[in-house]
């Protein structure tokens, strides 16, 4: 098949419009690891029920507030990034850019855009029949319902501009509780309160000294709490417009909230990440949580009391949302009350920063271990959220059963670079292994007490650590040195057992096989080293001509593959010890890469952002892609259904789907010009896909209909034989269709009882109908009804007879059957190519019964003919041995006749024409013997 260069630039080089997939192989399927924004959430209320809405970036989540279970997560992405949440009842209210997107279960019901398009909506509130939003320009926009028993306001109604002079930005739109129609603008030196029926100005007060960062309506009447940048709190009565008190703390205040189920207690969260509780009554501070959100993401962006439980929810910038409890006082009667202090009751989370190395957990693809540049170690769940916790980096206690001195609220471990798991011995003891920057020994952890281990695994040569590896059996690990030693220890008793100096440079790899019998090791200075593991012996090396920066091992099939400082990628068997492929494509250096399950392919990514798949049998590219941002790693699951990817930018892990599990994928080898670019998952799926969306996709792209397919020819060439393409029992069923018939027979003949129930006279499907007609029919007798049914059969079988009955001319033209309808026509015009292409497609039992219905008398027009067709078939030298199939078919019914009238004129024509292209399979086969008589001496010759 030649395809035009137009038509192939047309298809191909805009791949982005025309196929349905970017990728043929992957498309994007959801994120994992991200809950919150720095974007304040939201609380709403459905009876006694709360849920929290965060912020993910152009997508929100709904959390449930009694369990912190994710509920549902916004169907499409928004334009733009989230600015400002807000929730009343049902609906939740999102904003972006100058628009406020209304959505009830995730999905989107209305869409409000503000008149002004060079605006950004920085704040939201509903309340009543009214939905006001203030921009960045500092304008305010009230939104109206149009009916009382619309569920939302849609109609822009007034709006109003908040000057320099009356206090510059706009820091917060707060609604007091019975102050009907009342909106209080919070601006950064003051508040003014307005009424938003009428549009009028009713109050505005003095300027702050301080900068206002906050405010929050207290549960008492016309009193609302204010936060200061210098860190006080005012209480304000606004019916008198006086402050009543203030409170101090020491850091910039972010948010306020009043504790409601029977406590005096005010929460008070800070820029810095503590949150600090006053008791109110008794005017002294009650508790201090300190550091519960990081400082470096912005602190506590909001904390806030569930209305009439002792549960304050705080959120943070540190992708974190958490839940403290006050636990019920152990006071008795009416002596003093002692206040439990808050606990962590509940939290969900992720990594604050991008994930520097990932690991699949587990042979099921459940869990996925991530580290991160935030200095943390998670195990995330791909089934249930509420499974996904970060590992405790708490040390254990020395040998003499004390801990470790210093503090427990001690920084954190230093980045980790590199991870690698093993589960065989999990359980038992430590089973991963982590290196850390700019550490000189590697750490253990245990997947099963989600904690650190008892061991570090020093480097033997005082060098840091680079790369680490575990074998197959989980007893040992292997830890390669920025110097080019390599150390083994055992991991149950954390004691040296190998050393290894082989390499002048930093260690880049180690990998063993699955027998523990050889290992391999790749560093800086271009060497792999192969070692003898259980004897402790040097097998060789292999030079290359750059430093190798990483490697991956695939056990199953003893290939490992290197990438090189020249961007290519090196795969070298660990048995011939010789480089079998080298993959060249990328265009800057590679970050990472990755085999499939199967060993048949490598997946890579770059720094010039594209992600290719590689076919090692063929050596050739055959997908592509190219992301926004640079992929930093790439892991398959272990079964082969999802591929996880981490970025630069993003904390969150993005898994795509495969579809290659459902569909077949094309090996044919494809350019960068053919790559498209594809956006990375996102939490909402929005342009992403099903998980089974290949199993179901009956669409096929046009490059694959062009290229992806191959069609085997039909005929390779009109002087060769050429068998078919059909089943190749076809022939055998055709030849021995008499034997088969033969053994189906059934045995004997059904009996039928002879005093049976009237009821079991009518069986199957003729019981509805007969029963039917008996009803609207006249009483009849047993016989009667009989002789009726014998009649009927008769009708019937008279009617088949009919049907076979093939007379020519003009009149018998309609009760012909196709096979002697294309037999008749080919003879008029002498090509019988129709009726082969029909003969050919025909099943075995229907070819038996055309072929025994054929005309046995003179003058003999459907013999000849249809021997006539079989001979002009095998000239074609197509389909060889289904015409002599079928010629031995006809010899076996006709035979008696053809032989006694072999006279005939007709008959002998039609035979010699047969046998004349029939001569040409009899040469096949002689030369077929002497090839294999050949063959035969020469190896029993030598």
């Amino acid at each position: 098949m030649t395809v035009d260069g137009s038509l192939k630039k047309r298809r191909v080089g805009s791949s982005g419009a025309v196929r349905k997939h970017a990728s043929r192989i992957f498309s994007p399927y959801r994120i994992v690891g991200n809950v919150s924004t720095g974007v304040p959430y939201a609380i709403g209320t459905l009876g006694t029920t709360f849920y929290i809405v965060t912020s993910v970036g152009k997508s929100f989540q709904i959390f449930d507030a009694n369990n912190l279970h994710l509920l549902f997560v916004s169907d499409k992405e928004t334009e733009g990034d989230i600015t400002c949440l807000a929730a009343h009842f049902h609906y939740v209210y999102a904003s972006f850019k100058n628009k406020v997107g209304i959505y009830k279960r995730g999905k989107l019901e209305h869409l409000i855009e503000l008149p002004d398009p060079n605006t950004v909506v920085t704040k939201i509130n509903v309340f009543g029949e009214y939905l006001i939003a203030s921009t960045d320009n500092n304008v305010v926009y009230i939104y109206k319902k149009n009916s009382p028993s619309d569920k939302f306001a849609t109609e822009l109604y007034t709006n109003f501009t908040i000057g320099k002079l009356q206090g510059g930005d706009i820091v917060d739109l707060v609604h007091l509780p019975t102050y009907v129609n009342k909106l209080l603008v919070v601006t950064k030196s003051n508040f003014t309160l307005f009424n938003v029926r009428t549009g009028k100005q009713l109050y505005t007060s003095d300027e702050f000294p301080d900068e206002i960062t906050t405010a929050e309506p207290a549960p008492a009447l016309d009193i609302v709490a204010f936060g200061t940048s210098s860190g006080e709190v005012i209480l304000f009565n606004l019916r008198k417009g006086k402050k009543i008190r203030t409170i101090k703390t020491p850091t910039r205040i972010s948010s306020i909230s009043f504790r409601t189920d029977g406590a005096s207690h005010i929460s008070v969260a800070s820029t810095s990440g503590d949150l600090i509780f006053y008791d109110l009554d008794h005017r002294s501070r009650v508790q201090v949580l300190k550091g519960i959100h990081k400082e470096v993401n912005g602190g506590v962006a909001r904390a806030s009391f569930l209305n009439g439980q002792p549960i304050v929810v705080t959120c943070g910038g540190d992708n974190q949302l958490k839940e403290f409890v006050f636990d019920p006082s152990l006071s008795q009667g009416d002596s003093e009350v002692v206040i439990q202090p808050a606990r962590l009751l509940r939290s969900r989370g992720g990594h604050s920063q991008p994930p520097s190395s990932i690991a699949f957990a587990d042979d099921q693809s459940h869990f996925i271990l991530s580290a991160s540049k935030d200095r943390s170690l998670w195990g995330f769940s791909l089934r249930k959220d509420a499974q996904s916790q970060e590992l405790s980096q708490r040390l254990h206690k020395n040998k003499d059963g004390n801990r470790i001195g210093g503090s427990t609220i001690g920084e954190k471990f230093p980045e980790i670079t590199s991870i690698v798991i093993e589960n065989n011995r999990q359980g038992q003891w430590e089973n991963i292994l982590t290196v850390h920057k700019g550490e000189k020994f590697a750490r253990t952890w245990n997947s099963r007490t989600k904690r650190v281990g008892r061991w570090t695994i020093p480097t033997n040569d005082e060098g840091f650590a680079k790369s680490v590896a575990i074998s197959q059996c989980g007893n040992f690990g292997l830890v390669g040195s920025s110097n080019g030693g390599i150390s083994v220890h055992n991991l149950q008793s954390g004691q040296k057992r190998k050393v290894y100096r082989l390499h002048k440079k930093a260690v880049t790899g180690i990998a063993m096989d699955g027998m523990n019998r050889k290992m391999v090791s790749c560093g800086l200075d271009g060497i792999v080293g192969f070692y003898d593991f259980s004897k402790s012996t040097f097998l060789g090396k292999l030079k290359l001509d750059s430093p190798i920066t990483s490697m991956v091992y695939h056990r199953s099939s003893d290939l490992f593959a290197l990438a090189l400082d020249d961007l290519s990628i090196v795969v070298v068997d660990s048995v011939t010890q010789k480089v079998v492929r080298q993959l060249w494509g990328h265009s800057n250096r590679i970050s990472s890469f990755d085999f499939s399950p199967d060993g048949r392919w490598i997946v890579s990514s770059s720094l010039d952002s594209t992600i290719r798949t590689w076919d090692l049998p063929t050596g050739g590219c055959i997908d592509g892609m190219k992301v926004e941002n640079v992929i930093t790693n790439i892991k398959f699951s272990p079964n082969g259904d999802l591929l996880a990817t981490t970025s630069v930018s993003g904390n969150g892990i993005s898994l795509w789907a495969n579809r290659a599990q459902f569909i077949s994928v094309s090996t044919r080898q494809i350019d960068e010009e053919e790559f498209a670019t594809v956006m990375l998952p996102n939490v909402s799926g929005d342009g992403g896909s099903n998980f089974l969306e290949g199993a179901f996709d009956t669409e096929e792209d046009d490059s694959e209909d062009l290229f992806g397919k191959y069609d085997s020819m039909e005929q390779i060439d009109k002087d060769l034989l050429t068998l078919s393409l059909g089943p190749r029992n076809k022939m055998n069923i055709l030849l021995n269709l008499d034997i088969i018939k033969q053994r189906s027979k059934p045995k004997e003949a059904p009996v039928k009882p002879e005093q049976a129930p009237f009821f079991l006279q009518l069986a199957k499907d003729k019981v509805g109908d007969e029963a039917s007609a008996r009803e609207g029919a006249e009483n009849l007798s047993l016989d009667s009804s009989k002789l009726q049914q014998e009649r009927n059969a008769a009708k019937a079988n008279a009617a088949s007879e009919l049907n076979k009955f093939k007379p020519s001319g003009k009149l018998g033209a309609q009760f012909e059957s196709d096979f002697t309808k294309l037999l008749r026509e080919g003879s008029q015009k002498n090509d019988y190519s129709a009726f082969l292409d029909e003969l050919v497609q025909m099943t075995p039992s229907n070819i038996d019964l055309e072929i025994r219905s054929l005309k046995a008398f003179q003058p003999f027009d459907e013999l000849c003919r249809f021997i006539e067709s079989l001979a002009q078939g095998l000239a074609t030298n197509k389909n060889f041995e289904l015409y002599e199939a079928y010629i031995t078919i006809l010899f076996r019914v006709h035979g008696d006749v053809i032989h006694s009238n072999n006279t005939n004129q007709n008959i002998k024509t039609a035979l010699q024409h047969w046998d004349t292209n029939h001569r040409k399979g009899q040469s096949l086969d002689e030369l077929v013997k002497f090839c294999g008589s050949v063959l035969s001496f020469v190896s029993t010759s030598t």
